[in-house]
């Protein structure tokens, strides 16, 4: 089976052909560096990403926030619905960590910007 896919490892946005077997890439052209491959490899056989939204602080005041690393696809929504669940005190500061295991991923929802309130 063939998978045509564009590449988000960077910003080229490379149009990759991925050649796949029993749920693995068995061959990856059109890249134009060593992220493209991995990129590929990974999304056929278990797609990640960062999540990157809000949570809505105790007082009301929207606090950005972001995954500490990638998630599986299929957890996204859990994650986005336990995100927004929470409802952090004010201050938080850029770094603190909203919410210690994501929907059981074992990755952390830390602030990307303080905020006061």
């Amino acid at each position: 089976m063939t998978r045509e896919l564009t590449c988000i490892g960077c910003p080229m946005g490379c149009e990759l052909t991925v050649e796949v077997e029993n749920g693995e890439a068995v061959s990856v052209a059109g890249n134009t560096c060593k992220i493209g491959e991995n990129y590929a490899k990974t999304e056929v056989s278990a797609p990640v990403r960062v999540v990157t939204t809000t949570v809505i602080s105790a007082v009301g005041v929207p606090v950005p926030v972001k995954t500490a690393g990638n998630v599986p696809k299929d957890k996204i929504f859990e994650v986005v619905d336990e995100v927004k669940s929470a409802h952090p005190s004010l201050p938080v500061k850029l770094g603190d960590i909203i919410i210690e295991n994501a929907a059981g991923t074992g990755v952390a929802v830390k602030a990307t910007k303080s905020v006061s309130g």
